[in-house]
């Protein structure tokens, strides 16, 4: 006598397809420790479509991945496309949108502050301003070499 072997059951259906990880950007994408600090520095976006619609906005997380991503390797911005990450127009589009409200100038603050309570920091030696190089009215061509 043999047994009926019992039916699999059925599979639940995706919500959408699988995403996979890209082995080469996927090691680029920022940490969530990273993210805490700068999605509060992130302008909230609102939304200039005539009837409140439009296309669905790029995650803000995404697009920061893009910019992290250019910005770490110095690829050009449409070489982005290629990645998978974002779109290289949107990627810039939303970092020119960030530098204009201060978003990395106030990360780099941040950061600042932050490294400041872990490590400190000593400003004593620091100077305003200087150069390392020729002075420009620094003395005439020909003048007694010293030897």
């Amino acid at each position: 006598m043999t047994k009926a072997k019992d039916p699999k059951p059925p599979r639940p259906k995706r919500a959408g397809p699988a995403t996979k990880t890209n082995p080469t950007t996927g090691a680029f994408q920022i940490s969530d420790e990273l993210w805490e600090v700068l999605a509060p520095l992130i302008p909230k976006h609102v939304n200039t479509h005539r009837f409140g619609g439009g296309r669905p906005r790029v995650p803000d997380r995404t697009c920061a991945n893009g910019i992290f991503y250019v910005l770490r390797t110095g690829c050009q911005w449409k070489a982005l496309d290629a990645t998978g990450i974002c779109s290289g127009s949107t990627a810039h589009l939303r970092f020119q949108e960030w530098v204009a409200a201060g978003v990395f100038l106030e990360l780099w603050r941040v950061g600042l502050e932050r490294y400041d309570e872990l490590k400190g920091l000593d400003w004593s030696w620091l100077s305003m301003d200087g150069a390392m190089t020729k002075s420009p009215l620094g003395g005439g061509k020909n003048r007694p070499q010293p030897h």
